[in-house]
């Protein structure tokens, strides 16, 4: 099956007036413009084409790389308003459209906006919409605390600053977890830093994940997470109490704690080590 709005890898069928036809291991075809034909080719060879419908709604493929493809997430300029709704540039000869109820305010021409492109069941074609939260979903997770994820700039709130999470889900990164300007539209690293009871995410910048913090430090997060944050144990603590309270040495408590708080995920104060 020839998908639209991704990269399809298919075989030359022939050559024509138009260009050359394209096929799909079903028979499906689809026209390669000639302005879009390699120099050199050979029928029954394979090739790499992105296919999106054409001025006249018509599957076309092109050699052309797309700035965003369906159902993912990109920045684009807006180059023009119409009765209709906006047009983006995309990277294609023909702009990418976003109708005005998928906008999450009004367009501008020269503006820059946050979109997620899919697939419109109606007419087949490719839309933009910037009502990016629409297509995230937290009813199920795919993530738990101290995962590293893929972060991109959604838009900013009273609280901080909303993401788009792993392209799946959403969540906050709180004003005092920001050390540093963000722009919608940036991808970063960040560790999911909580996970609420209604599956509502905090994360913090950075790219120490749980599968990267060693055993000892691991064990001491779930414990502080479990002690309200907040653990009566220092680097001057008696091993003792640090091996009966963590059932590891003082050695590795230190070692552990010195990770965390290197790595901003505590701070040690007088009596103890606190959860940031």
């Amino acid at each position: 099956m020839i998908k639209v709005g991704e990269y399809n890898t298919l075989e030359i069928l022939r050559e024509s007036e138009q260009g050359l036809y394209l096929a799909d291991a079903d028979g499906n075809e689809v026209l390669l413009p000639n302005r879009y034909v390699p120099k050199e080719f050979k029928i029954w060879e394979p090739i790499d084409v992105f296919v999106y419908l054409d001025n006249e709604e018509r599957p076309v493929a092109v050699t052309d790389e797309p700035y965003v493809t369906v159902n993912d997430f990109a920045m684009l300029r807006c180059n023009q308003v119409t009765d209709h709704g906006a047009f983006l540039d995309w990277g294609m000869v023909k702009e990418l459209f976003c109708p005005f109820r998928e906008q999450a305010f009004k367009m501008k021409a020269g503006g820059w906006y946050l979109i997620f492109c899919y697939l419109d069941e109606e007419s087949g074609r490719l839309v933009a919409s910037s009502k990016t939260n629409s297509f995230l979903d937290n009813k199920e997770l795919t993530v738990q605390q101290f995962d590293e994820v893929d972060l991109i700039v959604s838009h900013p709130s009273e609280l901080g600053m909303n993401v788009i999470i792993n392209k799946v889900h959403h969540g906050l990164i709180f004003k005092d977890d920001i050390f540093k300007e963000l722009s919608v539209g940036d991808k970063l690293k960040g560790i999911v830093k909580k996970v609420r009871n209604d599956n509502k995410l905090d994360i913090k910048l950075g790219q120490i994940g749980y599968r990267n913090i060693e055993p000892n430090a691991e064990k001491i997060l779930h414990i502080l997470e479990d002690s309200d944050g907040y653990l009566a144990l220092t680097d001057k603590s008696n091993p003792d109490q640090i091996k009966d309270q963590l059932e590891m040495s003082k050695k590795n408590f230190k070692k552990a704690i010195g990770s965390l708080y290197r790595q901003r995920l505590i701070t040690i104060e007088t009596d103890g080590i606190r959860l940031v």
